[in-house]
């Protein structure tokens, strides 16, 4: 974090800001979570480090919570934060007839109650605040029988916490078009400060199956470009290849705010018939100027099929031509990139591909 300190932007609270020229592809943060909690009660993965588990002659597992705490092996079971008070709130759960969402908010809790005092308090000190909703009173009445929050205002403060502060941790990609998986959830306090924009100059990439214990469950965020002195550093919190109707509604019901990046200044004056020509640019809008961010899309947006992930350099002092995509996981170097586009711009204009409308 030599290149990037926190500081208060008007209107958009705390944000890491670079102090020092950066370049493409450096890693900007890398961090392990403060909590992780499980996307299900009953899992295929280490309930420590969150890899998937495959022979099954090496899982072990609690034998209170039953198929609830699994691990790939002593290390991770040693390694893992399963006090008693966890291992009985989630035997517990198990047997509660709750809807999924409602569930894993209670997983959430059940997990934020069991951090150590110095956990707890850095995950309080995160942004995050909301008023005390009939769902809230009931998760708060039903941790109650299971550990001892100290009050209802003090459960809502933290799932506030979970909503604007937890990254997924997604399923591995597949390619096959359907919506991918979250195998858990995580919250990284240093990489809570970074802010949206619909065009990003900064990406998350994480290797939950990459066997390494003590790192399968960290963050890493890199530079997708160059990035002067001073620039706010930025994520996108969801795809960047969303169209504008479908940003702005996530990112109002999810984090209560209306985005105005400069890609959103541009877009917002389309037209509603656009919506498919705002997912990527857009071949209209760029062949009239309209969509000045358009090589965004086209230098660091994977073509890859059903992936649409975000493309930066490797970290240096690797070759800074080869892209890495952050979702299926491919690379490219940059000339390759250059072959493909030429190839699919030249088939366009002789009437080999043809685009839907």
């Amino acid at each position: 974090m030599e290149k990037m300190e926190i500081r208060e932007i008007e209107g958009r609270g705390r944000s890491f800001v670079s102090s020092k020229p950066i370049k493409a592809g450096e890693i900007l943060l890398r961090e392990s979570p403060i909590l992780i909690y499980s996307s299900t009660l009953l899992s295929n993965f280490c309930s420590h480090c969150f890899t998937k588990l495959i022979d099954s002659s090496f899982i072990i597992s609690c034998s209170v919570c039953s198929n609830h705490a699994l691990y790939c092996s002593s290390t991770c079971q040693t390694s893992s934060s399963h006090t008693p008070l966890l291992c009985n709130s989630l035997n517990a759960l198990r047997n509660t007839p709750i809807s999924s969402d409602l569930q894993l908010q209670a997983y959430f809790l059940i997990a934020a109650y069991n951090l150590s005092p110095d956990s707890f308090r850095l995950l309080m000190s995160l942004q995050g605040d909301s008023p005390i909703t009939p769902d809230t009173q009931f998760l708060h009445s039903l941790i109650s029988s299971f550990c001892s929050p100290s009050s209802l205002e003090l459960t809502a403060a933290l799932l506030a916490k979970d909503k604007l502060n937890a990254f997924g941790l997604m399923e591995p990609f597949r390619g096959d078009g359907k919506e991918m998986k979250v195998r858990g959830y995580a919250i990284y306090p240093k990489g809570s400060f970074f802010n949206h924009d619909c065009l990003p100059n900064a990406c998350r990439f994480d290797y939950v199956d990459s066997g390494d214990p003590s790192s399968n469950t960290d963050i890493i965020v890199r530079a997708i470009h160059d990035i002067p002195e001073g620039r706010e550093i930025c994520l996108s919190y969801f795809p960047v290849d969303w169209n504008y109707a479908d940003r702005q509604k996530r990112l109002m019901e999810d984090y209560g705010f209306k985005c105005d990046c400069d890609r959103c200044i541009v877009e917002v004056n389309w037209c509603d018939g656009d919506d498919d020509d705002q997912e990527m640019g857009g071949s209209d809008q760029e062949e009239d100027n309209d969509f000045p961010h358009a090589y965004f899309f086209v230098r660091y947006v994977c073509d890859k099929e059903n992936c649409a992930g975000t493309l930066a350099p490797l970290p240096p002092p690797q070759p800074s031509n080869v892209m890495e995509c952050n979702v299926c996981g491919c690379f490219k170097t940059e000339e390759e990139q250059e072959q493909e586009q030429a190839i699919d711009t030249d088939e366009s204009e002789d009437g080999i591909v043809i685009m839907d409308d």
